[in-house]
């Protein structure tokens, strides 16, 4: 037997793109980013965990004696004033973008481990070949699911009015693309494992049937 067919071989490359542009994603500070050609823009980008102003005056300061700029880690607590104004940098929607591009993230490496394993060592006549497959792509498709509703969480009210300042020149940055992608690619990864599954468990039948032929015709002629 084949020891994997084209829609697996593809879904291994596919794989490894959803890895890559997961992981850039999850650690770059790009999401969100302000037109460079404005002149006296507050924000510069900001991205799933770190924050970049040119000078963001503190939001809970009336008489704006307080600017924060710079690139900090929006958990910070070094600078001071920045854990008061987490509520404003972390709102509900950020929080849900994190929390469900993270789940995409676990399951894109616990996959990464099924993957090496599958590629490396599994055998279709292996007993447990077609369950590994499937599991990866259960995985994929859930972690597929998990970037999606992120994705489209920021996409909805991450550059709307009212939270970031300059809001008419902002605009979605390369990170948030590359998230886009890397969700697309998981549930694309999804699609050809699960595919790859069907079409493993299909030559399995079909090889158990003509062994069972095989042993059938050798005791007819015996």
């Amino acid at each position: 037997m084949k020891k994997r067919s084209m829609a697996g071989n593809c879904g291994i490359i596919v794989f490894v793109i959803a890895l890559v542009t997961v992981a850039l994603a999850f650690g770059t500070p790009n999401w969100l980013v302000s037109d460079n050609r404005i002149r006296g823009a507050k924000l510069d980008r900001l991205g799933l965990w770190s924050h970049c102003f040119r000078s963001l005056p503190d939001p809970l300061d009336v008489n704006q004696r307080r600017f924060f700029v710079g690139c900090r880690w929006v958990y910070d607590p070094f600078t001071t004033g920045y854990d008061k104004i987490r509520g404003y940098l972390l709102p509900g929607f950020m929080i849900a973008t994190q929390f469900f591009f993270t789940l995409c993230l676990i399951g894109i490496l616990v996959s990464t481990l099924l993957v090496i394993f599958f590629f490396l060592c599994s055998e279709p006549n292996q007993h447990r070949h077609v369950l590994l497959i499937k599991v990866i792509g259960y995985i994929m498709l859930g972690a597929g699911i998990s970037g999606a509703i992120a994705v489209i969480v920021f996409a909805s009210l991450g550059n709307t009015d009212g939270w970031m300042p300059d809001h008419p020149n902002n605009y979605l940055g390369w990170s948030f693309g590359l998230g886009v992608v890397g969700v697309v690619a998981s549930i694309v990864t999804a699609a050809l494992f699960l595919t790859e599954a069907n079409i493993q468990l299909k030559k399995r039948n079909r090889f158990k049937e003509s062994q069972a032929r095989f042993e059938l015709e050798n005791e007819s002629k015996a």
